[in-house]
């Protein structure tokens, strides 16, 4: 429907039924009208550039029309309802093309000025029912009106969601730090009135990083806690087990701390969305820096990883490097160590039989087996490069090498996909003084980081899905999501075909101290 039809039918709406309708007849009248301004909001929505107040003070104005136009709550969910289908077309229509956002703004203008002056609500009769309660509602504190039922995790206060992660053994304090840079974002936003007038709340379940342990820490979040969605799984053999189980129930699955590509599907699933760059482009990066920058030949780069599939996706990122810059992957040197276990000892003797010598060991592993490796790697081969992922726990790595002594921490390279914690960017400074707020004596750190801005990305999308909140609106939102600017140096998007937010990978390296310095790596 053309703007000037719009225009005309809500003008009638205003100046033609006041008094003189009978319910029946505005329950009828509104639904058309739902059915008909429904697109033009839910295609304003859908553009970045429309400015979120102009739409969510339409849709307060309808919402206010419908349930003074409904007797009873089955008028009010079927009203509502077809309200929110007419949105959902509206969105479809831009991410389709069907319209673009110059012109879906233009019907928004139209909208805004068919509806200025008296609102809606005073206009058209309200039913015996609603004027009944009319004088104690005026008084009532204002609320999101639910479109029928609200979905699981979702009340008119607060928004559920669920982590599962090491909370006990060795890799404990990924999982804490992990929970630690959300809860910081969560109380962030909390403190400024919530999103919509809803807090966010995060419940934990630990699974040990055991993936035996991870289907029962899901159906906690799931059935016990009644989470609405999962945020900062930390893991890669956990998230093989995790991500079935939210697919199987529709859940969102957003911003696991784990680069492997089985959370990077073509085309992705539609209910896994990351905010991070992969473990492929992390060694990657590293690779490309060991030959180009440190003049070394592929056969002298060998690699260190963890037995099972996190192990697998950072062995499988150095191949494709290799092969990308036209090296043979066949006989690049694999140096295994068993998942929650700190027994190195097999690595070492391969190292130690290896022909050419290793010069430099990509290590795909968490903080201790890690630390354990360079302490008894460090006398034999004093010139050895040790490079890290992200997911090794920097700051934990960091610790575990202070205490062997400066010689240990020296030199020691880890890829990272957030800013270094020491630098000055803006998202920098404002999660340090959220962490100093919330959490006062906690260090900044890059795990519980990267949890603070993959929250932030998922409160842009909360944000910008409006107080009727669902799984699928959300999804929709955020599939629209472009050039996001959390002040990271670098811009964040989604798209139907891309649920990675960020493809960058920074470097930093230990110096004596055992702090982490600007690492260049191209």
């Amino acid at each position: 429907m053309t703007s000037h039809r719009i225009t005309l039918l809500v003008g009638a709406v205003l100046f033609g039924l006041a008094g003189t309708a009978q319910a029946a007849s505005d329950i009828g009248i509104v639904r058309d009208l739902a059915s008909r301004v429904g697109p033009v909001i839910g295609s304003a929505q859908a553009c970045r550039d429309i400015a979120r107040p102009r739409i969510q003070t339409i849709v307060d104005k309808f919402t206010q029309v419908i349930r003074e136009a409904s007797s009873n709550e089955a008028e009010r969910s079927d009203l509502t309802q077809t309200f929110d289908r007419s949105v959902a077309d509206g969105r479809a229509a831009i991410t389709s093309g069907r319209i673009d956002c110059i012109r879906a703004d233009r019907q928004l203008a139209d909208l805004e000025r068919s509806i200025a002056g008296p609102s809606l609500s005073s206009v058209i009769g309200p039913s015996p029912a609603a004027a009944a309660t009319a004088a104690q509602a005026a008084t009532a504190p204002t609320a999101p009106v639910p479109a029928g039922p609200l979905p699981r995790g979702i009340s008119e206060k607060e928004i559920r969601f669920g982590i599962a992660a090491p909370f006990s053994g060795s890799s404990r304090e990924l999982g804490r730090q992990m929970k630690l840079g959300i809860e910081t974002a969560f109380n962030r936003i909390n403190d400024a009135g919530g999103i919509d007038g809803r807090m966010l709340k995060l419940f934990a379940a630990d699974d040990g990083y055991e993936p035996s342990r991870t289907l029962d820490a899901m159906k906690q979040l799931y059935e016990k806690d009644q989470v609405f969605g999962i945020v900062g799984n930390v893991g890669t053999p956990t998230s093989a087990v995790a991500i079935p189980y939210a697919l199987e129930r529709r859940m969102l699955f957003f911003g696991a701390f784990t680069g492997s590509n089985i959370l990077r599907n073509d085309p992705p699933d539609r209910y896994v969305f990351n905010y991070r760059a992969s473990y492929v482009q992390e060694t990657d990066a590293v690779v490309r820096y060991l030959v180009k920058i440190r003049r070394l030949q592929p056969r002298q780069i060998a690699v260190f990883a963890q037995q099972d599939s996190y192990g697998d996706s950072g062995f499988a990122g150095v191949a494709k490097a290799f092969r990308s810059m036209g090296a043979n992957d066949s006989a690049i040197l694999r140096l295994n160590y068993a998942r929650n276990t700190v027994d190195v000892d097999d690595a070492i003797n391969q190292l130690k039989l290896a022909k050419p010598p290793i010069k430099a060991v990509v290590m795909v592993a968490t903080y201790r087996a890690a630390a354990r490796f360079i302490e008894k790697t460090r006398d034999a081969y004093p010139g050895l490069i040790y490079s890290n992922v992200s997911f090794v726990g920097s700051t934990a790595l960091a610790e575990e090498l202070k205490l062997l002594g400066p010689r240990y921490t020296n030199g020691v390279i880890v890829t990272q996909v957030v800013p270094a914690v020491s630098g000055y960017s803006s998202a920098v400074l404002e999660y340090k003084n959220a962490l100093a707020k919330y959490f006062p004596g906690e260090a900044a750190d890059y795990v519980s980081f990267e949890g603070y801005v993959a929250a932030n990305v998922l409160i842009a999308g909360i944000k910008r899905a409006g107080p009727q909140l669902d799984t699928e609106r959300l999804i929709d939102t955020l599939e629209t999501m472009r050039n996001l600017d959390l002040g990271l140096g670098t811009q964040l998007s989604f798209g139907r075909s891309e649920h990675q937010a960020s493809n960058k990978v920074w470097g930093t390296a230990l110096d004596e101290s055992g702090r982490y310095q600007a690492l260049e790596l191209e």
